[in-house]
């Protein structure tokens, strides 16, 4: 008899419907390799293992965030950026507080008081050092599939905004308000055609069905997830990386107001890209319909 001849059988009606989990993958080998997404030059891009492998010049992708590193980070590059160059930064820090003990080239011992946080230190009045937020997205349209990387530069995550146009931490704090998680919630994410750099915009698209929702909770607890929020992107596109993310539970996308004024967008050592999901008229009406229903209360 083979020692495949049961899958050879019709499959028990419990398992016709099941998607290959996270314990399947890892013993296969990993689950198709580290992947991001990009906001470099206004357009979307994804990469794979530090690689370019789709583009999309459309001004909104959706997606649903499945994590969120719980601090705001910080980043800092010594040399001059050089554009396809995939490099790790002199200096992070994961809470925002104090340089990681990986950093090459520790700043300071403490980042309130680090020269590279003083205005000036960059370009133009700007910080040397940079804000960033990681996220773990999923695309609408394949919530169950592939988990990538974006981390936002200051622009895109400070600021007070407008109705339909909010940073993100304003966008997270109006969907707290609603009493619901962002994972529950298709979010857009617009590019903002008034900045001179990349800048993007959040949104509530619709609520998710219930089987999307339970898909993008146990999204947030996969190792892909994990990793998304607590590497670097350099990290995260080179596969050769010996850095080891901590262990921690899925977490909650709250922000984490911070009391300094947002700067501009940090430009990303690397490019990136994805598709955009087609959004059908009916959607478009359960937009208007729960922005409406937002904005009464």
């Amino acid at each position: 008899m083979s020692e495949l001849t049961i899958f050879s059988q019709n499959l028990p009606a419990h398992l016709r419907a099941l998607e290959l989990d996270a314990t399947t993958k890892a013993l296969m080998g990993g689950s198709g390799g580290s992947k991001r997404i990009s906001i470099e030059g206004g357009v979307w891009r994804m990469l794979v293992n530090g690689k370019e492998v789709a583009q999309n010049e459309e001004r909104s992708m959706n997606v649903v965030v499945v994590a969120a590193a719980p601090k705001v980070s910080r980043i800092f590059y010594a040399g001059v950026y050089k554009k396809g160059v995939i490099s790790q930064p002199d200096c992070w820090s994961a809470d925002g507080e104090a340089p990681d003990p990986k950093s090459k080239a520790p700043q300071a011992s403490k980042c309130s008081a680090c020269p590279q946080n003083i205005k000036g230190s960059g370009q133009g009045d700007t910080r040397a050092c940079r804000f960033q937020q990681r996220l773990a997205v999923v695309l609408e349209n394949d919530i169950s599939g592939d988990v990538y990387q974006l981390a936002l530069p200051s622009t895109s995550i400070f600021g007070a905004g407008e109705n339909g146009k909010w940073p993100l931490q304003t966008y997270a704090k109006m969907v707290a308000s609603k009493g619901v998680p962002i994972t529950s919630v298709v979010t857009e994410m617009r590019f903002d055609t008034n900045s001179s750099t990349p800048k993007l915009t959040f949104k509530p698209v619709r609520f998710l069905e219930n089987d999307e929702f339970m898909e993008a909770v146990e999204q947030g607890k996969t190792p892909d997830a994990i990793n998304a929020i607590t590497t670097t992107f350099a990290q995260v596109d080179n596969s050769e990386s010996e850095a080891t993310p901590p262990k921690l539970e899925a977490p909650k996308v709250v922000a984490k107001p911070v009391d300094e004024t947002p700067e501009e967008e940090e430009v990303e050592p690397r490019k990136v890209s994805t598709k955009k999901p087609q959004e059908e008229p009916a959607q478009k009406n359960k937009i208007n319909n729960i922005l409406s229903e937002w904005d009464d209360e």
